[in-house]
């Protein structure tokens, strides 16, 4: 592979700042625009066939982007060698991690939905970076759209202009100049980026008042060098396994952290971690799944009297609001077969979750939350627990346990490693373009908190936040990313959501004997390969003074009723299922019904699958009501309100852990297509059309026979006069089998 080194340029001086916001308006109403920039890594296939790697700097002005061999504020008058505009139909796709000749990086594919030719990918340093570079493109894009929603001339200079391409040969092109007002700056220089350094800092992503991802009870039951020791009691009767966990606050960025306990390199490892220094990567899949192969040579373990060798598998990705999870199952691998000399043991599941904590504004410094949960065996831990014996003190569980204190007094030793994780805030107020532009606003509109109400919050692990121990309510700042808030829970009352549906008609009974699915109804909790419609309390949502306050609340029930659900099987990816004319929407009964919202859910795998929810309203829709808007509106503003949070009800505990309780916009996660005719709106999202989300839907349909599942769709609200929210349908699937689903249109 070609690739090109940066001895020849220099890191250009000035402070770094996190991504905020592309729009704004200046004090006179005139639109204002941001700037984007940063060194990247350009990949590609030249013209014979041989795969390239050059460090490029990298332009987004407005929707148009720009390519440089050098940085153009220490060359001015440097022409790009390419550029171009991001029109309404790109797709950006985070790739994971891919090793380019000695390194890891992080890779981003964008492609035109119009023109497959058009495409490209470049890489990052960390993935903190690459997350930043993701949202610089979805700004540009969310640019294209609003200027196309203007018509006019707009529309034709949009239609005219050139799609930014970077594969390929690269075309001639003169040097545009476009007004700015704005300048961010995405990563630090050259020489940083080919360190893969982890300079980035907290960026608007906030860190939560609260876990509660599951109903567990957590006793502190050690402190060990600043790192606590929890123990889940909730269970009495737990058999032969517990499940613990090491939690401590490290004064470092989460990327950083994440960094850190990725990297396999003995000489860093050494430094902190005393059972998994000597590590190596045996094989790596789809950029967030690899299998690491590890020696280990018990010297202080004095049990043991001969070395031991280990493979694990390592699962990773980042939420939405910035929360990197790693999870980690022992494994077998034919290029690492039973080794001479070597005892081989079966490391314990674990996961790790990296999770920002908010800092004063002004603060040089960063702070995460490090949470290092495995399952052990129960006899010694409670041996150990109970009368402090030593012999625990000696395997690997406890080794495991303090690989988090090691963390935490290695980033202690080096205060580069705090230093260089600050980042300067952009405090913008992101004003409106248009009457109609609230899908364009707060591009940061992922969900600050957890949002599936544990069965007993007061036993979530409010203490792991050291941060948040004072309970005074801190105000929110509308549309200001940076903003810090605290999470309340109170039940919602008296709600009729505002009058979402139209009053003024009589509603109409509905009959679910008239509608079948393929997936039978559940009876009661004990069925098998069913669903049924839980109540929204167990899910928080924004209350009446969430742009105040940021207080949320328990939802009530559904707007929406579940009629019928179909669990199908496809050979390829089923799309506008409500058209069939075997679809309950087609039927008799189907069309008499005011409105129906269908939800396509995708499902990669051999073969694939379709889980299809139909939700029905008895009344019309009100004309003039946020789901009105929704239901008519554009794909940009459907994409930027369609919500959806889950929750693991029962199940593997490593399976909540990677499908969590977190607030998810589909529409920014994964591609969602809309089908609006008639008297219903299908909504089929795609989930592999994200490797983060394939790779979580593999794990989940690896237990999808012992697991119970909560789902809930809402609209997020943004204005005053839409909140609160309320919660449009919810659906529980109760232990699904791969094998019952139906073969579409049969």
């Amino acid at each position: 592979m070609e690739v090109e080194t940066a001895s020849s340029h220099h890191k250009r001086d000035g402070s770094m700042s996190s991504v905020a916001s592309s729009v704004a308006s200046s004090p006179d109403g005139k639109r204002e625009l941001f700037e984007f920039f940063g060194w990247v890594f350009h990949l590609g296939v030249n013209s014979i066939g041989h795969e390239y790697c050059h460090l490029r700097f990298l332009f987004i002005r407005g929707k148009y982007v720009e390519m440089y061999k050098r940085d153009p504020h220490e060359n001015p008058g440097i022409r790009p060698i390419r550029r171009g505009v991001i029109g309404p139909s790109l797709m950006v796709e985070e790739l994971g991690r891919r090793k380019v000749n000695d390194g890891d990086v992080y890779v981003i594919r964008f492609y035109s939905r119009l023109d497959e030719t058009k495409k490209g990918e470049i890489a990052c340093a960390t993935a903190g970076e690459a997350q930043k570079w993701m949202e610089a493109f979805d700004l540009a894009k969310q640019q294209a759209v609003y200027e196309l929603s203007r018509g006019g001339s707009a529309r034709d200079k949009l239609n005219v202009e050139t799609e930014i391409n970077l594969a390929g040969h690269r075309p001639r092109v003169r040097r545009y100049a476009h007004e700015l007002k704005r300048l961010i700056r995405i990563g630090q220089g050259p020489e940083t980026l080919l360190r893969r350094s982890s300079t980035l800092g907290n960026g608007y992503f906030q860190s939560n008042a609260g876990d509660v991802i599951e109903a567990n009870d957590w006793k502190c039951v050690r402190t060990i060098n600043g790192t606590r020791i929890l123990e889940d009691v909730s269970d009495s009767k737990a058999g032969k396994s517990a499940l613990v966990k090491a939690v401590a606050v490290i004064e470092a960025s989460a990327d950083t952290i994440f960094e850190m306990i990725l990297n396999l390199e003995r000489h860093h490892r050494y430094e902190w971690d005393t059972f998994s220094g000597d590590l190596e990567l045996i094989d790596s899949y789809d950029g967030h799944y690899d299998v690491v192969y590890g020696t280990f040579d018990p010297k202080y373990l004095t049990r043991w009297t001969s070395k031991k060798d280990f493979i694990f598998s390592r699962q990773w990705f980042r939420a939405q609001d910035g929360t990197y999870t790693i999870m980690q199952l022992p494994a077998i691998h034919k290029k690492r077969p039973p080794r001479s000399g070597y005892k081989r043991i079966t490391v314990n599941p674990s996961t790790w979750e990296i999770r920002a904590i908010n800092t004063p504004m002004g603060m040089n410094t960063a702070k995460c939350l490090v949470t290092h949960m495995l399952e052990i065996n129960s006899v010694g831990w409670c041996r150990w627990k109970n009368d402090h014996c030593s012999k625990f003190e000696k395997t690997v569980p406890y080794a495991l346990l303090c690989q988090v204190s090691g963390l935490k007094e290695y980033v202690e030793a080096n205060p580069v490693l705090k230093s260089e994780a600050a980042a300067a805030f952009s405090q913008v107020k992101v004003s409106d373009l248009s009457s109609s532009n609230s899908d364009y606003e707060d591009i940061n509109g992922e969900d600050e908190f957890y949002d599936a109400v544990s069965a007993d919050s007061s036993s979530s692990e409010g203490s792991d936040d050291e941060e948040t121990d004072e309970k005074v309510k801190k105000v929110r700042l509308k549309n200001v990313s940076w903003a810090i808030a605290g999470l309340a829970l109170k039940k919602l009352s008296g709600t009729d959501a505002r009058n979402e549906l139209d009053r003024c008609v009589a509603p109409i009974s509905i009959d679910l004997s008239n509608f079948r699915g393929s997936l039978a109804r559940g009876k009661d909790d004990s069925d098998k390969d069913c669903w049924s419609s839980p109540s929204g309390d167990g899910f928080a949502i924004r209350g009446k003074d969430y742009l105040r306050d940021n207080t949320k609340v328990k939802g009530s029930n559904p707007l929406l009723q579940l009629i019928a659900v179909d669990w199908l099987k496809v050979d390829g990816k089923l799309d506008n299922v409500a058209l069939h004319p075997k679809c309950l929407v087609q039927s008799e009964a189907g069309k008499k019904l005011p409105f129906i919202l269908v939800i396509n859910l995708q499902v990669p795998a051999k073969p694939n699958y379709s889980l299809v929810c139909y939700f029905a309203a008895d009344r019309p829709v009100s004309k003039k009501s946020l789901l009105a808007k929704f239901v008519n509106g554009t794909d940009a503003f459907r994409d930027a309100r369609f919500k959806l949070i889950p929750s693991i009800i029962e199940g593997y505990w490593m399976v909540k852990r990677a499908v969590g309780t977190k607030a998810c916009l589909l529409g920014k996660a994964v591609t969602c297509n809309y089908l609006r005719q008639d008297n219903f709106l299908e909504i089929d999202v795609d989930i592999g059309s994200s490797s983060v989300a394939r790779s979580v839907i593999g794990l989940v349909l690896g237990y999808v026979t012992s697991i119970v599942v909560d789902l809930a769709i809402l609209i997020e609200a943004k204005e005053e006069t839409e909140l609160p929210e309320y919660i449009l349908g919810t659906v529980r699937l109760n232990r699904l089998k791969p094998e019952s689903a139906v073969q579409f249109g049969v």
